[in-house]
Order: structure tokens, then C-alpha cells, then sequence
């Protein structure tokens, strides 16, 4: 069958454009084929520096014919009647239509539509322009006028002229935009039996053809291909590495290679392994160095600075942690003198770079963290959220409140959060944002700080998303806890919360970040109490009242912020007609904050669960029940009751609810005055039946060990309590008849289920299980 082979080619793309570039150009044009009927095998997009390509296999030769019936209106219709359908089926006249009997309207006029399938070519001509016109770049360019350059003048390799808007022959102002100047289209469909055709269109002057070029350098001239079988060969040969994951495959090995050869281990990077392979066409790795003097600089410092300015590997100590004096470049030439000058020039700029790292370091360790807090004033958190200062008043609170629900020091919890933010104003984070947090650990450590105090300065950021370490020693998780919670709690109460598809201050990565930090460290602290007291300390830093929840004594005050001085003057304040305003306006925009951030929690649970394979209504079913923002005990509830309803017991037992539940529902809504009333316990001395004497001599002592077990957070033998239900609950329901004729036997058993309802929920709201 028929193959699509299309290239693009332009200037260097950027490298953190190419992934996503290859796979839209994939998408868009196999969406728009299989729309026009066209099936086809398979589809696979690739993407250098210089081009886009996709290979699109197995597509028809044309579009398969089409034939549709469609009925009109009744014989002797109006003439505008039979003239609309005329046109919507596109027949000459009546002659063209049949007549059938249709048993509603009669007599029908029916139009018979045949249409050929077209061939694909055509189809290809038709939506590839639109495709490349309108492709999703997240930036795009437009470009000088071109045309066809002089003989010999050739600019960059290519015949277009980029200078002349004032030359006469300059045909007008290129239009289109594109990520980077387009140069040429290879664009050919046929079979692999035959010689494949140019798809016939033009974009913007660009006619597609079957030229390409290879390897800027090594390779500049034109290459003539007709198939992707020749095409990928005829790149190789042009020192061209079409696919992505083959020259990530290169580089890796390479480097691997070379270092082990000399002595040291790579130190791998993802990231910058994919950023690479998106900068060279045809990798070439070599080693480079710098004086042994830099390594005096912290490590990390070393690899942001020879990552982030140089594109380079950094290379450790074989068998340690320790960085090495050298460096791993690819480079997108093979240079004739095995690439020493290209190595020695990397490493002219990687010193130049690691003496400015140095002087930052140096420059830095000359102040105290202390001296720079008052910097934070000037630096704005949000407009609504204060200052950085000011978010550090509220974090050194917080984190001491924090500090004894993690087993922390409170006075040292509040002194990391003190110094937590101070790094933000050092010269190094401004030169590398990415090493905040970790400089604040070492500056915090250089000043005489305690290890804990300075390992929280590093580790509050964490965890910033789900492979990032997630913080064990109790004084980092006060502090992580305070930064995250401080930061939800703030944006909840501005109402700026994440939408759909927009979470601009990250805001559920920072719910996913407590989750962690809660879970994976066993903590059992209730949410609700946290996000209330963030919520007081939010208050008490932004000058509102501070003791609007709480009733205005002296004793309250004490426990709160401790004993003042002049705490009888804040109470006079407190109670004072000129706050009584703003107390209502700050309970008014506060009050929801709590029940809704931790909902907001729970659904961030559940995709924290979800690797898991925890199932989100369980999830659910835990949270409306009581004890819900203890995720710890959550957690547990969830797993015994997943376990238990895997169980003939659980599943029969869900069963036996769902009947129940029903039953009182349509009761309830058949007579909602009366449903107040099956609340109330049921009346031993009115049960008739066995089954339902049965129901309830067995009913009372396990909604008793039932609750006892979930008391002492028991959960599987509350399950088990609540089994012991199962098999009376199924006789109830084959031997009473709920809906009695005598209506004090029927409300004292729509009592008896009332109390099994209530005992089911002791453990879990059965009625939002699914399935």
C-alpha cells in the first residue's frame, strides 16, 4: 500500500519545541486523514534540529466510494419542499429520485447519492497546506522576503534571499508563520512498487519537491529522495540522525564510554540528555576540564553552571560522589583535529563561568542570612498575599505550631522558617533560582546554624512533584508543612484556586506535597485543625483580628500567643464597635476556607492513591464518614474496607445496604415530615417476625464493636463486626414485608433499618460505593 513521506525544513528549531512539534504534526495529519475516510497502518513523526518528518504507512490509494440514501418529502409536496431537498441531495430534477412507500407519510421521493472516493494525493493537497499554515508552534516568527538568490549567492548553504526588502525583485512580505524560517517541503505519496509522486501544493512560494539537505556543515548539499526507505539511509549518509531516541541512545553510550575510559563516572541527567539531542544533528562527544581549584565551589553550583550555560555533563570520581575537574560537550561536527579546539573553547567558558560562581559563593558567605531578611520586605509574594517578609512572619509562627503534631523542636521549626526565604536575596539564587533552598542550607550551615535547622532551609520545598524526596526529620516537615499549607490556605481565602486546566501558582502540586509529607511519614494530625490554625496565624500577620474564633479572654490569648503584656488592651479591641465590622467581613471571607480546601485535598488524595489502585469511591465512602481529614487513618480505612467488600461477606453486606437505603429514600421523599422519626430507636416490644427479631438481637452488639473497633481505629474488625450482619439482613429481607399494612410495624422497620444504616456508616458512607 501507499506511504506519505513529509519533511519540513527550516532554521534550527528549538530544542525544547521538538518532541511536542513531531508528535502535533503526527496527530494533525493523521486526524485530518482518517476524517476524509483514509485509514492507514501506521504513522511515525521524527524531529532534528533543522526539520520535521512523518512517515505515514499503509494509506489507500484513494478514498473508498460512498453511497447514501436519503428521503425527501412526499409525492405532490410544495415545490419549495421538493426544491430544498433538490439541492441538499444535489439532483438535477425529480427524474434523478425514486419513489418508495413509506408506512408514515406515504409516497416518499428518495435520493440514491453515489460519490467515487477521490485519490489520496489530491486529499493530501488539500489539508497538508492548512496543516503546516496553522501548526501549533508556542512561538512562531515571520521572516524577511525571499526568492531564488543570485547564482553564488548562497546564504547559509540555501538559495533565498533574507536582506533584500529593498530589492526590486523582492516579491512582498512573506505571511506565514513559523517557529523558524521554512526553506523547503518534501512532501511524495506512492507505493513502495513504484516510483512515489510529489503531493502537488505550495506554501507560501514553497512548492513541496523531493530535495532535502543534510548536515549543515559535513553535508550541505541537496539530497533527492523519493521514500522513507531511501530517505533515512540518504540522511545517515549525510551525517543526519533522523531519530530523536537514537541520538539520546548515542550521546549516552558515548559519554558513558568516554568517561569510564578515563577514569570517571557520568553523571546522568535526564533533562539536559534530551535537551542535547534536540542541539546537534550528528552527536559527537568529547571531554573537556577546568582547574581543580572550582571544585572547592558546593557540587551543585558546579553542574547548574555547566549545565545551564554550556549544554555539559559534569563527571564524578569513579566510584564516588566526588565531581571531577572535567566535563562531557557533544558537539554537531566531526572536526578534523579530533576536536581539541572545540574541546579547549567549552572549557575557556565553563572557567569563565565557574570564576563568576565562585565570586557569587564567596560574596554571599560574607553576609548572614539574618542580614538579609530585610530584603524580604521589599519582594512581593502576591498582592493580595503580602511580602515575602511577611510570609516569613507567618511561617515562623506556623511552623512552632506545627512543630509539636511532628514530634519538632518548636524553637527550632521556627527559626528554619525564619531563615527559610532568606537565600532568595543571595547573588547565587539570583543567578540560579533552581538552587534555592539547597544555598540556604549552605549558607545556613556556614553561619553555625543546627544541622536540622539548615537541612529544613533546604528540604521546605519539598516535595515538589511525585519523584522528588519527600522529607523525614521532623523539623523540615514543620517547616514543609507551614510553607505549603501558609501558600493553599492564602490563595483559597483570595479565592484564586486552581480551574480545569490552569494552576498558576501550583497550587495542587502544594496539596499533593502535604499528602506526602503526611503519609509517607505516618503523621496523624487532623487537616481541619492545621488549616485552622494557618488561617489564625494568616490573620494575626495581615493585621486583622487575630482572636475572632476564639472568645476574648485572657486565658485564650495565652494559649494562643502566649502571655502579653497588653492583653487586656487587645480583648478592648477585640469587643470594640470599630472591629465588629471587620470581624464580620473576615469570618465572611474565611468561614468556607477549611471544608473546602479539604475537598479540595480529598480529590488530590485520590490521585495520590491512584498508583495504588485504590478505588476513588472507597475514597470517597471514608470521607463521609466522620474522622475524614486524619489521611493517615484514611488510608487504612480505605484499605480495609477495599479488602473487606473483595469478600463474599462485604459484597453481600453492600447488597443488603443498597436495599435498605432504598427502601428508607423513597420513603423519605414518599413522607418527609414522618422521616424525622426513623431516627429514633426501634421499639423491641412491636417486632413480630423471626427474621427481623433475628435482625435486631444481632444489629445492636455489632453497631456496638462495630463503633468500639473504629474507636481504637480497628478497622478490620469492624468489618468483621459488621459481617455478623449479613446473614440476618438477608432473611429479613426474604421473610418481612418492610411496608406493613399496620403503620406501627411499619415505621418501628423502617426503624430497624434506620440503626443498620447508622451502624454501616460508623465505618464508611456505604451509599456512595459504586458498582
Amino acid at each position: 500500500m501507499p506511504d506519505l513521506l513529509l519533511e519540513l525544513f527550516s532554521e534550527e528549531i528549538p530544542a525544547r519545541m521538538q518532541t511536542q512539534a513531531a508528535e502535533d504534526l503526527r496527530k494533525l495529519v493523521t486526524d485530518a486523514l482518517v476524517a476524509k475516510g483514509l485509514l492507514y497502518e501506521g504513522a511515525a513523526a521524527f524531529s532534528t534540529p533543522r526539520r520535521l518528518a512523518l512517515h505515514v504507512a499503509g494509506l489507500p490509494a484513494a478514498q473508498p466510494d460512498t453511497r447514501e440514501e436519503r428521503k425527501g418529502p412526499r409525492v405532490g409536496s410544495p415545490e419549495a419542499a421538493i426544491a430544498g431537498f433538490l439541492k441538499s441531495a444535489g439532483l438535477a430534477s425529480l427524474d434523478q429520485a425514486r419513489i418508495e412507500s413509506d408506512g408514515k407519510k406515504g409516497e416518499v421521493y428518495v435520493a440514491v447519492m453515489e460519490r467515487r472516493g477521490r485519490p489520496t494525493i489530491k486529499v493530501l493537497a488539500e489539508i497538508l497546506p492548512g496543516i503546516i499554515e496553522t501548526f501549533p508552534w508556542p512561538k512562531s516568527m515571520h521572516w524577511g522576503d525571499y526568492r531564488p538568490a543570485r547564482p553564488g549567492a548562497l546564504i547559509g548553504g540555501f538559495g533565498f534571499n533574507t536582506t533584500g526588502f529593498n530589492d526590486p525583485g523582492a516579491p512582498g512580505r512573506n505571511t506565514l508563520r513559523w517557529v523558524r524560517p521554512l526553506h523547503s517541503i518534501l512532501a511524495t505519496f506512492g507505493p513502495d512498487t513504484e516510483e512515489p509522486e510529489i503531493v502537488p501544493f505550495s506554501v507560501h512560494g514553497i512548492a513541496a519537491g523531493v530535495v532535502t539537505r543534510g548536515h549543515r556543515f559535513l553535508a550541505p548539499g541537496e539530497i533527492a529522495v523519493r521514500r522513507f526507505d531511501d530517505y533515512v539511509p540518504a540522511l545517515e549518509r549525510a551525517r543526519v540522525v533522523l531519530d530523536a531516541a537514537r541520538r539520546r541512545d548515542i550521546i549516552l553510550f558515548d559519554a558513558r564510554t568516554l568517561a569510564h575510559a578515563q577514569g570517571f563516572d557520568l553523571v546522568e541527567d535526564e533533562g539536559l540528555l534530551h535537551e542535547v539531542a534536540g542541539l546537534v544533528e550528528w552527536p559527537v562527544v568529547l571531554m573537556g576540564e577546568f582547574e581543580q581549584e572550582f571544585l572547592e565551589i558546593p557540587p551543585e553550583v558546579i553542574r547548574a553552571t555547566i549545565r545551564a550555560n554550556q549544554k555539559c555533563f559534569v563527571l564524578k570520581q569513579a566510584g564516588t560522589e566526588k565531581l571531577a575537574n572535567r566535563f562531557i560537550l557533544v558537539a554537531n561536527i566531526e572536526a578534523s583535529d579530533g576536536g581539541v579546539a572545540i574541546a579547549a573553547g567549552n572549557g575557556k567558558v565553563v572557567r569563565a563561568r565557574l570564576s563568576d560562581a565562585r565570586f557569587f559563593w564567596e560574596s554571599d558567605l560574607r553576609i548572614k542570612l539574618d542580614d538579609r531578611l530585610p530584603k524580604l520586605d521589599s519582594i512581593v509574594f502576591h498582592a493580595k498575599l503580602g511580602t515575602q517578609g511577611e510570609r516569613v512572619a507567618r511561617l515562623k509562627l506556623l511552623a512552632a505550631d506545627l512543630a509539636p503534631l511532628v514530634g519538632a523542636d518548636p524553637a527550632q521549626a521556627s527559626r528554619a522558617a525564619e531563615l527559610a526565604k532568606a537565600d532568595l536575596v543571595t547573588e547565587m539564587v539570583g543567578e540560579f533560582p533552581e538552587l534555592q533552598g539547597l544555598m540556604g542550607r549552605y549558607y545556613a550551615s556556614a553561619q553555625g546554624e543546627a544541622p536540622e535547622v539548615a537541612a529544613a532551609v533546604e528540604d521546605h520545598y519539598r516535595p515538589q512533584g511525585p519523584g522528588d524526596r519527600v522529607p523525614t526529620a521532623p523539623v523540615s516537615i514543620a517547616v514543609a508543612l507551614a510553607d505549603k499549607l501558609d501558600t493553599l490556605v492564602g490563595f483559597w481565602t483570595i479565592d484564586e484556586k486552581p480551574t480545569g486546566s490552569k494552576d498558576p501558582y501550583a497550587l495542587r502540586r502544594a496539596a499533593l506535597g502535604v499528602i506526602r509529607l503526611v503519609l509517607e511519614n505516618g503523621l496523624r494530625i487532623s487537616l481541619l485543625n492545621v488549616i485552622g490554625r494557618t488561617i489564625y496565624r494568616q490573620a494575626s500577620t495581615f493585621g486583622e483580628n487575630a482572636f475572632l474564633d476564639f472568645e476574648p479572654t485572657l486565658d485564650n490569648i495565652e494559649k494562643y500567643v502566649g502571655k502579653l503584656s497588653s492583653a487586656e488592651t487587645i480583648i478592648e479591641e477585640v469587643v470594640s464597635q470599630e472591629k465588629e465590622a471587620a470581624l464580620l467581613e473576615y469570618r465572611k471571607k474565611r468561614e468556607p476556607v477549611p471544608n473546602d480546601l479539604l475537598a479540595f485535598f480529598a480529590e488530590r488524595l485520590k490521585v495520590y492513591l491512584r498508583e495504588t489502585k485504590a478505588r476513588h469511591d472507597l475514597i470517597d465512602a471514608v470521607f463521609g464518614s466522620a474522622g475524614s481529614d486524619d489521611f493517615t487513618l484514611v488510608v487504612r480505612r480505605v484499605a480495609a474496607l477495599g479488602a473487606f467488600l473483595a469478600t463474599d461477606e462485604g459484597a453481600n453486606l453492600l447488597a443488603g445496604y443498597r436495599r435498605a437505603a432504598n427502601i428508607l429514600k423513597a420513603e423519605e421523599k414518599k413522607a418527609p415530615k414522618e422521616a424525622a422519626g426513623y431516627a429514633e430507636p426501634f421499639d423491641p416490644a412491636l417486632l413480630a417476625e423471626p427474621a427481623e427479631k433475628a435482625l435486631a438481637a444481632t444489629l445492636s452488639p455489632a453497631a456496638v464493636e462495630a463503633a468500639a473497633c473504629v474507636a481504637r481505629e480497628d478497622f478490620e474488625g469492624a468489618m468483621r463486626a459488621l459481617a455478623a450482619l449479613r446473614a440476618p439482613l438477608d432473611l429479613f429481607f426474604d421473610d418481612v414485608t418492610v411496608n406493613a399494612p399496620d403503620s406501627a410495624l411499619r415505621l418501628n422497620r423502617l426503624r430497624l433499618l434506620n440503626g443498620f444504616r447508622n451502624a454501616v456508616h460508623e465505618v464508611a458512607d456505604f451509599a456512595r460505593i459504586g458498582g
